[in-house]
């Protein structure tokens, strides 16, 4: 017990291990998500729990076979005849016996009818019955073909589910990847930003002591350098919370570090056309599939309603056995007997119970085809939405990358003349703050793209791994 309890340490400790100094790619984020996710687990239970209830529906269509055995004990016999009776059949010959010569045939009396008293002594206070039953349906109304149908489509609708789940697993890591991704340039930009601050504030001690610059700018510089302090310490919070976040995603421990190998995903996508694209969503979207699945079970639900007030006929058999037996008299044996037969059921007056439940459930069938309805709608404006939000996304990258090369150049002039000290200290603060912003719309803008590119692939339904 020791030595497997040890085994059972090592593997432990090797598995955390083995995670430690580990780089992850996006790839290997979503292949561990897939493999550890609650929610993807869920949803392969459900699986199997459809794909057992449609075989359960179709032993409906085989006979059933069942037994049942009783045994009872009663504080009282059951009896054929009354205390009088016996008393009488007893006592047959009694009047003979006064008769000299008709004595014995008094007797032989007396005898017959004490043997009939034994005759019908049912011995019924230990009772005991057997019965084997075989039904075989015939014709319930369509009603078992409808239940087979029902478990058959809830199956596909499951099927359907687990995989928009497994979609919106992939796109849940993607989304804590890129954020990710995005927070820890954000760390290296305000690193970079301290470092320059740091660097502006040595620049104007120096300035500072040789005359050249002020108090007040002195002191506006160490604002600046608190200020970046401050929004690095924000930042490196944001981190482990994004972390933590993808490692909960992705099943691992909520203290695993996460170095994450930035991948160099393509930014350019080609736009398809918008009908072609509608096409693509409505023919590839599982949730839209299983509404469509679900149409049809209501649709089911209504031949049910109708089965219910049409005839039912079912083939019936068995063998019934009991003890005490009554084939020859009452015997205390087991003895019983085979029976066939056929049974037909119908319902004649119903006081418009048939067609209040008819009416129900087709009133159910139209409202699941219009929530079908709406939801492909919902999706046509899905995907011209996210569409939108892509060529959008790509419109603001294009622009933030002219706004950054443009505030590097006008930060480089502003540094040049501090030194030449032809412009104020102010400018090349503003010079500064308008690089850092430039700077961070681009790095939001690149993972905006790859984001806005994630969604239209989910949108469209052509998420995979």
């Amino acid at each position: 017990m020791k030595r497997f309890l040890i085994f059972i340490c090592l593997c432990f400790l090797l598995a955390i291990c083995s995670t430690l100094g580990k780089t992850w790619s996006l790839d290997s984020l979503r292949i561990m998500a897939i493999r550890n996710n609650k929610s993807l687990r869920m949803a392969g239970e459900q699986q199997q729990s459809a794909s057992f209830s449609h075989k359960a529906a179709r032993t409906n269509y085989l006979p059933k076979i069942s037994a049942t055995g009783a045994y009872l004990y009663t504080s009282k016999e059951m009896s054929l005849l009354s205390d009088e009776q016996k008393s009488t059949l007893s006592k047959l010959g009694a009047g003979l016996n006064n008769v000299p010569l008709l004595s014995s045939l008094g007797d032989r009396l007396n005898a017959i009818g004490q043997g009939l008293v034994d005759a019908f002594h049912t011995d019924t206070r230990h009772a005991g019955v057997l019965a084997v039953t075989l039904t075989q349906p015939i014709y319930m109304g369509g009603k078992i073909r409808a239940y087979d149908n029902i478990t058959r489509y809830a199956a596909q609708i499951a099927d359907h589910m687990y995989d928009k789940t497994l979609q919106d697993v992939i796109v849940e890591v993607d989304e804590a990847y890129w954020t990710l991704v995005a927070l820890k340039s954000k760390k290296q930009l305000a690193e970079g930003y301290k470092q320059l601050v740091d660097r502006l504030a040595s620049d104007v001690d120096l300035m500072f002591k040789e005359g050249l610059a002020r108090k007040a700018d002195v002191l506006s510089v160490k604002v600046r350098s608190n200020e970046a302090q401050v929004a690095l310490i924000q930042v490196d919070n944001g981190l482990r919370l994004s972390e933590m976040n993808l490692c909960r995603i992705c099943g691992l421990p909520m203290d695993s570090s996460m170095d994450i190998n930035v991948e160099d995903v393509p930014l350019e996508m080609a736009f398809p056309q918008e009908q072609d694209m509608v096409e693509h969503a409505v023919g590839h979207r599982d949730e839209l599939k299983a509404l469509e699945l679900q149409t049809l079970i209501y649709g089911e639900k209504v031949r049910i309603a109708r089965s219910e007030f049409l005839p039912q006929v079912a083939l019936m058999g068995g063998y019934l056995a009991s003890n005490p037996s009554v084939f020859n008299s009452f015997e205390r044996q087991m003895k019983g007997m085979w029976n066939v037969g056929v049974t037909v059921s119908m319902p004649l007056i119903t006081w418009g119970e048939r067609k209040y439940k008819v009416r129900a459930a087709k009133a159910d069938a139209r409202l699941h085809r219009y929530e079908a309805e709406e939801a492909r709608e919902k999706i046509v404006l899905q995907v011209n939405q996210c569409r939108q939000r892509l060529y959008e996304s790509k419109q603001r990258l294009e622009t933030s990358g002219t706004n950054l090369e443009e505030a590097e150049e006008n930060l480089r002039y502003a540094d040049v003349g501090l030194k030449e000290g032809v412009i104020p200290l102010s400018n090349v603060l503003e010079a500064q703050t308008a690089w850092l912003k430039a700077r961070s719309e681009w790095v939001n803008a690149q993972v905006d793209v790859r984001l806005a590119s994630l969604y239209l692939k989910k949108a469209l339904g052509n998420v995979s791994h």
